[in-house]
């Protein structure tokens, strides 16, 4: 078998950093219920995080606190069969299968 180079320290130098600003790939599963504060759903996904809340009553009266603040900010918000997905600027909601 023959010799490869590897330059691990050129690959390192590729990856995005954690303070770069790009996501950090989680997607946080919870429930949409009006009991955890519209600031913690903000700050989770100011943090790159994507979140699949499952929605317990109205998503207009659930998401009302952080929807236009996630919004504003360049994020997403999808309502899809009870969920409601919100992602962070730069992460794309598609909905061309839907269709």
């Amino acid at each position: 078998m023959g010799e490869f180079d590897l330059d691990l320290g050129a690959v390192e130098s590729e990856l995005p950093d954690a303070d770069d600003g790009s996501p950090d790939g989680r997607v946080v599963l919870d429930v949409l219920d009006g009991t955890t504060p519209e600031g913690e759903w903000v700050d989770l996904v100011d943090d790159g995080a994507i979140l699949v809340l499952n929605v317990e009553g109205d998503v207009n009266e659930r998401a009302a606190g952080f929807a236009r603040d996630i919004r504003d900010a360049g994020g997403s918000l999808m309502h899809f069969r009870g969920f409601l997905v919100v992602t962070p600027p730069g992460i794309e909601i598609d909905t061309d299968r839907l269709s």
